[in-house]
């Protein structure tokens, strides 16, 4: 359904899902620390499905997490062998920590604008604009939101609120999801919704019990709760329909 485009001027691909008639909006479908994986992909996929153009960008290409990086790290770390998990942690530690520098965040917030700039003026879309990430993408979906105006919709899963945003800067509303058993992410929620409501932004958590992280990535049989990631889905096309909507 989708195909590859580039974005000018800043070194990046994306992925490019087009809806069958004219968009009821676009939204820009940021990745896990895998890399621009086919599981991206479908997602995107799916939200062109329901109407939508969906752009997603191929961040970690950047610094050279592909796909095939990615997708065989990823396998690695979902094997039933411990041995496979253990071995994955050394290379998924290298290949990720050239994303984890602050000069990576310098340009990746810069180049997540330059996406909603090929987009916003789109024929059809008419400035309706929402983010949807998961994981390291859920990061970055909060940073877009914080430097981004024009959005009118951020749906992070399971992400953590970036160091260098200021909640204030927000000016679109958010809903982001977690999982309960997902300590180092969602123990913060309750601090993150103080500072929302103190910075006046349209902030809601949604945390399912008895999941983890990852609970959406229905490519991961040790993660994936099926049950949580549909009642996830549907709460997402509502959001997206509700700010999104003509």
């Amino acid at each position: 359904m989708g195909r590859m485009i580039d974005v000018p001027e800043h070194d990046l691909t994306a992925y490019r899902a087009d809806p069958a008639g004219e968009p009821r909006g676009a939204v820009v479908v940021i990745q896990e620390i895998w890399g621009l994986v086919d599981h991206v992909k479908d997602v995107a996929d799916r939200f062109a499905a329901q109407g939508y153009l969906a752009v997603a960008p191929d961040l970690l290409g950047h610094v050279g997490l592909t796909p095939e990086v990615g997708a065989r790290i990823f396998e690695l770390m979902s094997s039933a062998s411990e041995g496979d998990r253990l071995a994955a942690q050394p290379q998924l530690r290298e290949a990720t920590t050239p994303a984890r520098q602050p000069e990576f965040a310098a340009w990746a917030v810069p180049a997540l604008r330059a996406v909603v700039d090929g987009v916003v003026d789109e024929p059809g879309v008419r400035g309706r604009v929402g983010v949807v990430g998961f994981c390291f993408g859920g990061t970055y979906a909060f940073a877009l939101a914080a430097a981004d105006p024009r959005l009118r919709a951020a749906l992070p899963f399971y992400g953590s609120f970036p160091e260098s945003a200021d909640p204030a800067t927000i000016a679109c509303p958010v809903l982001a999801f977690y999982g309960e058993d997902d300590h180092g992410i969602t123990d913060a929620v309750p601090d993150l919704e103080s500072r929302m409501e103190q910075a006046g932004v349209d902030f809601s958590a949604r945390v399912y019990h008895g999941v983890g992280h990852a609970f959406f990535n229905d490519t991961s049989p040790v993660r994936y709760n099926a049950v949580v990631a549909a009642d996830a889905w549907e709460r997402t096309l509502a959001f997206l329909d509700a700010h999104l909507g003509s």
